[in-house]
Parts: C-alpha cells; sequence; structure tokens
C-alpha cells in the first residue's frame, strides 16, 4: 500500500510539473517556402534553445509559463525576433519566415568568431559579399566584386587575374591576407600564396564571401595578418534543384556551368558542380631586359583556361549534427605575376579531400591538399637563357630546348668559348599539406569559450625545381586557442580575450592576443579592439633554391668569410588597434566606420644580396652545411636571399554607408584613407642594406585615398547595379617591378625613378590606380529563366591596376542562366 502510495505521488508530482510548464514548435523557412534546415531557435532569458531539423521543424520543451522572447536565425539571413506567451499545458505554435533583409544590421556572419553572429555584435569590421551579390553578377569572375567593398585594395592584373590586399603591405607576391574555403586554406603549399583561380568551387555554389578587415590570428592561425578572405558555400538542403549556365564576353571569354543539389531524406543530402571558363589575355607581353636591351616574353601564351569541378555528401547522424564529406578538382592554364617576372602556368592542379563534423558545441575538420605541376616555367628567366645562346651563335632549336634549364656563359671570343650555368626556369610542383582541427563552444548564461587546436603537416616538394627539397621538406605546425566572451545583454556591454599559441619546426613559438570591448548603444554598437598578426615566412622563402643557387632561403641563417652571422627568418608581426561603430543613423541610412593604428616589425624584405664578393666576403655556410654541399660548386660569391627589417606605423580609417531610397533602390558610399610614418634616419629600416633608407625598401604599395559610389536597383524582375571607383594615383615597388612617378629617392639631384621609362630590369608605365566605372543588369525572364550583362570599366578608361601587368580595357560578360528542380517540394 505504502509503494501504491509513494507511486501515485510521484506521478501527481510529474503531472502538477507539466501542468506548471508548455512548449513551443513550428517551422522555418526562407523567402520562397523552403525549409530551413539547421536555423536556431533560442530564448535568451532562459538561455535555452534549439535547431530545425530537415523539415525546418523545431520543438522547445518544457518551458515554463510565461511571456518570451524568442529569436530565429541562420547565417545569411536576417535574424527574426518574436514575442509569445506560453501557457501551462499546451503547445504554442511559431512559424517564421527568415529573408535577407535590406538592414545590413540584421545580416548574420559566421567567420569573425566561428560561429553566427549578428554583424553588430562582431567585434571586427566585416564585408559581406552575398549570394543575392553574387547571383546578380552575371560574370564568371566572382573576385570583381571584392571592389565593391569598403577597406579594400583591389587590383586586376589582365581579364582573368583579380585579387585584393588590406591595409597596406601589397605586393607581387603577397601571402598577408589569409584565404579560407569551408574551414580550408585556399593557398598554395610552398608559396603560401591565395589559391585564386585555382579554388576548386564554382560560382553557383558560392553562398556568401565574408571579408575581414585587420588582423585575425588568434582563431585562424599564421597569415592572417592584415586580413581574412572566407567563402562559404551553399548547404544542399536550403539550395536543392539544378542550375545550368553559359557565358560569353569580349577576349573569347566562354564559360560553362552545372550545379545540381538534393536532400535525399532527413539524413542525407548531396551536391555537385562543374565549371569550365576560357578565354584570351589582353595583348601585352612584360618586357624581359638582358642588360639594356628589351626582349618580348619567349613563347607567351595567352589563351586561359580552367577546369574544376567537386562534389559533397552531408549526413545527419542526430537532429543537431552533420558530416560532411568533400572532394574538389582544379586545372589551370594562364598567367602569374610574381615579383621576378610573369610565370607561364601549364596544367596546375589542385585536389582537396575533406571531412567535417559539426554540432551545436564541437566542430571537427580533417582536409588534405595536392598541389601538382610539371611544365610551368619563369618567362623572364627562360627568356634571359634562350637570348644567352641565340647572341653566341646557337641555333634556334638548341636554344629554345636548352633555355628551360641552362644559360650560356660567354668567356672567350670564339663560339664554344664558354660554359652553361644551371639556370632553371622551370617550375615543377608535386606538393601536399594536411590539416587538422578540433573546437568545442559552449556557454554560460552570459559567458561564452571556445577552445580549439590545430595541426597543418606542409610536405613540399618541387622535384629540385625551385626548392632545396632532396627527399622533400615536410614542416609541420600546430597551434592551441582559446577564446573567452562575456556579454551583459541589459546594458549592451560585451568583453571578449583571445589567445594563441602557434610554434613551427622552422620559426619557432608565437604568441596571438586578441581583445575587444562593445558597446550597444540604441540601434549600433561601439567597439574598441586590439590584435596581433604575424606573416610568416613561405617555404620558399626558407628553402628556395632558384635558377641554379642564385636565391637561396633563409630557413637557417648564412655565415660569410669573415664570421659574420646572418640570423634566420623570423615572423613579421603587426599590432593593430581599432575603433569603430557600426549602426542606423535614421530610418533610412545605415554606416560602419573604422579607425585604425598599426605598428609593423621585422618585414620580410625582398630578395636581397648578403654576400659581398667585391670584399671577398662570400657565403660560407648556410646554417652549418658547407654552401658547396647546398648547391654544389657554389662559391657563395653571388647569394640573394631573404631577411628581417623595419618598423613602420601605419594608420587610416574606413567610412561605409547605405542608404535606402526605397525598399528596391538603394546608394552605397564607401571611402578610406591609408598613411604611414616611417623613420629614414633608423638603418634598422633599411632593406637592402646599402647605408640608406628609402621609401621603396617597404613594400607599403598602398593608395592614401580610395572612393566608390554605387546604386543598386531591384525590383520586380530587373535588377541592376553602376558604381563607380575611384583610386588615388600611387607608387608601386615589388622585386624588379617598378610603377611610381619620377622622383629622386635619395636626394643626390638625379631621378633613379623615370616614368615611362627603364628602370632596372624592368618598363616603369608610371603609378598605379585611377577613376573607372562598372555596371551590371538582369533580367528574369521567368522564375527559371534568367539572363544578365556586365561591364567592367565601361568608359574604356586607361587605367593599370598592377604591375607587370596591362591597362584594364573594357569587358563585357553576357550570361544566361536556367533553374529548375525534378523534385516536388
Amino acid at each position: 500500500m505504502k509503494k501504491l502510495f509513494f507511486l501515485l505521488t510521484l506521478i501527481s508530482t510529474f503531472t502538477i510539473a507539466a501542468q506548471d510548464s508548455g512548449s513551443i514548435s513550428g517551422i522555418i523557412k526562407e523567402a520562397s517556402g523552403t525549409p530551413l534546415s539547421g536555423a536556431t531557435v533560442y530564448i535568451k532569458a532562459l538561455d535555452k534553445g534549439t535547431v530545425t531539423d530537415y523539415d525546418g521543424k523545431f520543438m522547445l520543451d518544457d518551458i515554463a509559463a510565461g511571456n518570451y522572447v524568442v529569436s530565429v536565425s541562420y547565417v545569411g539571413f536576417a535574424t527574426s525576433t518574436e514575442s509569445i506567451t506560453v501557457t501551462a499545458g499546451a503547445s504554442t505554435t511559431l512559424n517564421t519566415t527568415l529573408s535577407e533583409t535590406d538592414s545590413i544590421l540584421n545580416e548574420v556572419v559566421i567567420t569573425a568568431n566561428k560561429k553566427p553572429q549578428k554583424i553588430t555584435d562582431v567585434p571586427a569590421t566585416v564585408n559581406v559579399i552575398t549570394s543575392k551579390d553574387i547571383e546578380e553578377f552575371p560574370s564568371f569572375n566572382i573576385g570583381e566584386l571584392a571592389s565593391r567593398q569598403k577597406g579594400v585594395d583591389f587590383v586586376r592584373t589582365g581579364v582573368l587575374g583579380t585579387g585584393i590586399n588590406i591595409r597596406g603591405f601589397n605586393s607581387a607576391f603577397n601571402a598577408k591576407n589569409l584565404q579560407v574555403t569551408d574551414d580550408r586554406l585556399s593557398t598554395l603549399i610552398a608559396t603560401g600564396l591565395p589559391l585564386g583561380t585555382f579554388s576548386t568551387v564554382t560560382k553557383d555554389d558560392v553562398a556568401r564571401v565574408e571579408i575581414l578587415l585587420g588582423p585575425n590570428g588568434t582563431l585562424y592561425g599564421p597569415n592572417a595578418h592584415n586580413g581574412l578572405v572566407s567563402t562559404i558555400t551553399k548547404n544542399p538542403r536550403q539550395s536543392e534543384g539544378t542550375t545550368v549556365a553559359l557565358g560569353v564576353g569580349n577576349q573569347s571569354v566562354f564559360t560553362t556551368r552545372l550545379r545540381h543539389a538534393e536532400a535525399v531524406n532527413d539524413k542525407f543530402a548531396y551536391k555537385f558542380h562543374f565549371e569550365h571558363s576560357q578565354g584570351k589575355e589582353f595583348n601585352y607581353a612584360d618586357s624581359v631586359y638582358v642588360g639594356t636591351t628589351a626582349y618580348k616574353e619567349l613563347d607567351l601564351d595567352r589563351d586561359f583556361e580552367s577546369s574544376k569541378y567537386g562534389a559533397s555528401l552531408y549526413y545527419k547522424p542526430t537532429k543537431g549534427s552533420e558530416l560532411i564529406g568533400y572532394y574538389g578538382h582544379s586545372n589551370n592554364n594562364n598567367i602569374g605575376v610574381t615579383s621576378a617576372g610573369r610565370n607561364q602556368i601549364k596544367d596546375w592542379t589542385i585536389d582537396v579531400a575533406q571531412l567535417k563534423f559539426v554540432s551545436k558545441n564541437v566542430f571537427a575538420n580533417a582536409y588534405y591538399t595536392w598541389s601538382k605541376t610539371e611544365d610551368t616555367y619563369a618567362m623572364n628567366q627562360r627568356t634571359q637563357n634562350y637570348v644567352s645562346f641565340i647572341e653566341n651563335g646557337f641555333s634556334e632549336e638548341e636554344a629554345r630546348e636548352r633555355s628551360f634549364t641552362e644559360q650560356w656563359f660567354q668567356f672567350g671570343p670564339n663560339p664554344g668559348d664558354g660554359i652553361p650555368l644551371q639556370r632553371g626556369a622551370v617550375f615543377k610542383d608535386d606538393s601536399q599539406r594536411f590539416n587538422a582541427e578540433a573546437q568545442y563552444n559552449n556557454n554560460w548564461n552570459d559567458f561564452y569559450v571556445t577552445l580549439g587546436a590545430q595541426y597543418q603537416l606542409d610536405m613540399a616538394d618541387s622535384k629540385g625545381t625551385y626548392l632545396l627539397d632532396e627527399g622533400g621538406i615536410d614542416l609541420a605546425q600546430t597551434g592551441i586557442y582559446t577564446q573567452l566572451e562575456y556579454k551583459l545583454e541589459d546594458s549592451g556591454w560585451g568583453f571578449l580575450f583571445g589567445g594563441r599559441y602557434d610554434n613551427h619546426d622552422l620559426y619557432g613559438s608565437n604568441f596571438i592576443p586578441k581583445l575587444a570591448i562593445t558597446k550597444k548603444v540604441n540601434s549600433g554598437t561601439f567597439r574598441v579592439t586590439y590584435g596581433k598578426g604575424i606573416a610568416v615566412p613561405s617555404i620558399l622563402n626558407l628553402k628556395g633554391n632558384l635558377f641554379g643557387g642564385l636565391v637561396i632561403g633563409n630557413g637557417e641563417g648564412f655565415t660569410l668569410t669573415d664570421g659574420t652571422k646572418i640570423p634566420k627568418l623570423d615572423v613579421e608581426t603587426i599590432n593593430s588597434y581599432e575603433i569603430g561603430y557600426k549602426g542606423q543613423l535614421s530610418e533610412k541610412l545605415f554606416i560602419d566606420v573604422n579607425g585604425y593604428y598599426n605598428q609593423s616589425d621585422n618585414f620580410i624584405s625582398p630578395l636581397v644580396t648578403v654576400s659581398d664578393a667585391a670584399n671577398g666576403n662570400n657565403v660560407t655556410h648556410v646554417g652549418d652545411t658547407p654552401i658547396g654541399e647546398v648547391v654544389e660548386g657554389s662559391d657563395g660569391s653571388f647569394i640573394l636571399s631573404y631577411l628581417n627589417f623595419g618598423h613602420v606605423d601605419t594608420y587610416g580609417f574606413d567610412v561605409g554607408l547605405n542608404y535606402y531610397f526605397s525598399d528596391s533602390f538603394r546608394t552605397s558610399v564607401n571611402y578610406s584613407y591609408f598613411g604611414r610614418n616611417l623613420d629614414t634616419d633608423d638603418l634598422a629600416n633599411d632593406g637592402n642594406l646599402d647605408g640608406q633608407v628609402l621609401e621603396s625598401e617597404l613594400p607599403i604599395n598602398t593608395p592614401n585615398n580610395k572612393f566608390s559610389v554605387g546604386f543598386h536597383y531591384n525590383k520586380g524582375k530587373f535588377y541592376g547595379a553602376i558604381y563607380g571607383r575611384y583610386v588615388e594615383k600611387y607608387d608601386f615597388f615589388s622585386g624588379i617591378h617598378v610603377a611610381a612617378e619620377t622622383q629622386d629617392q635619395d636626394g643626390d639631384g638625379v631621378n633613379e625613378i623615370v616614368e615611362n621609362a627603364r628602370v632596372g630590369r624592368t618598363w616603369n608605365y608610371g603609378q598605379l590606380g585611377g577613376f573607372t566605372i562598372d555596371a551590371n543588369a538582369g533580367y528574369n525572364v521567368t522564375d527559371q529563366l534568367s539572363m544578365g550583362l556586365s561591364v567592367t570599366n565601361l568608359l574604356n578608361s586607361e587605367v593599370r591596376e598592377f604591375v607587370a601587368s596591362p591597362a584594364i580595357e573594357t569587358l563585357v560578360s553576357f550570361e544566361l542562366k536556367y533553374q529548375f528542380s525534378l523534385k516536388q517540394k
């Protein structure tokens, strides 16, 4: 009897408790009516939430009766907040539709802190290129959209090549802006350069691109030095259907693309994509100087071609977790600009395989990258090699054949009085990279924590063509990081501290801290941040061996004949201090403004001579190894390498304004200023060790002023935009390349730099920059069929945007796109 009484009491207790609570359930969809899987439904007051399932459905149980504010968010959509009342013993229905919003303040981004956040809560300046921006840009090269972002230095090297830089220190070999795609490094293994056109991702599969200005090394590691560019692809559950696109343009441009995505059931979804693009670069050849005589690049091939494909499989082990597998491939033929001249890239392939696990509190990621080319070569070096044979009586056939690997050195008056020097122009690559990361994140009321570890193993192999890599080069680095946040929602204050410890086999250990304070005020947020970034030496900087030992990487230091020790390369550092505000000034006017001050040290120099043969002071050892063993036959009399040097303070501000005349018509205005302080009396800033400090020795290469204005229209079936961009003229020095106005650099009364004349080993066309207008427009013929037109440099202005590159002519692209679904929604 006592047991029965106890059981009845227990049941009644649960019944009473259940009667004091209720539940919330519903369906979350996007504007098109498609259910959103993975949307977050959250009650801040209870610190309780969940994510939607495959059908966009959710359920929150055991909610005490009362009134609550429920927020619904999803990356790329506006956050929705709803006030609801929970009734004891009943289920309250909450059905919500999320849509892209005209208000940039409601944008949800994911890159800054590796989790979804409203853009106003992020303690950093973030630019977002949305899926809508991409869909309404009818060109195969979405890199052009970066030119429409504030604080970004956009450059174009031709029809195909586009690139960006952030807050100074640009070069023709710039690895200081880290690029990632779906949590994968999008960089070449040996050089650290961004993949760019080598990427395996196609235009129609890109959901968004987030560009962060300033250092972001705490969570992302080395080389998130000046900024970070993160590309996020579409989830097949939110992008089902098939897309077929065809594009044509001047310069013989043709592109074709295919993408298909399907959710098979509540567990499995998949997608695959393909793209092929081809065309012809502008009619331009970079002069190659042998002495004072200029020659055209040998066998210049202006045709470019890119093919890429990939596939992903998504599996949901539980409602709140997902396992994603990806494989992608690209093959490229084009022209690449380097600090030593241009490269003719031949069948350079990139392959990537990735496995990633994502859940509410745990993130795990592992991927493998392969890079391969056999026939890529440096046009500058090959042309010099060719000329050396032709001028000394060799046949055309023999000169061409031997120009890939040798240069003829003549030391007598008769033919044959000379020797061949090993001056290889061919770059082979068979490098691989393995990356792994594990992360845990959680929150307790107002306190949020992120803990993680990353591992990277670079396995470089140039087959002896440009690295000291007999048997390959294996270099490992490990990083551990934490980020702590404390948010006081009632007062609007937020505090963040992050720290990262990194260790590398060659350049040692580094600590990367980050601090931020934010304060919400009405419809905006103020922020004050400090961050450190490091630009690490690439494998090429550390282990390079180019042109038969003329260039040797500085991963171990050098010893000279007189006993002088030249230290090995260390990391380049930047300490960045920033204040900013993002908010709403009126019902239709939005502003995003920041000001920053950076302190940069230990620049990785351009190639400099480390030997002094004129005074008999040669390189005797590389590290502890005699120079003759490192480069067979070398006496160390002429060695070029990389050094650390200098300090410079840079500063500036960015302003972005968006004004909405109506729901369908808005304008955007961006302005950026950049300045610097360089102590020319400090010989630590003497990059080439000649006893003088010149502005050209520090690779600032950034305009002081940039301004742009755009008008965007979207209503009914028509969309369009026109965009004007002004870049103040500026000097650019990178390796052998010079683009600068006439100037006397050292004050001796002689102009070392002359515009429209030869300077050293290159032709100086003058400063970069100018004014251009771009436009695009499109029409949705039906729900499935659309067509669009894009025009770059509408007025055909005479503008040169990069060294060793042509002036940009008008580029026209037309695209026809058809989207359909064989699956009944």
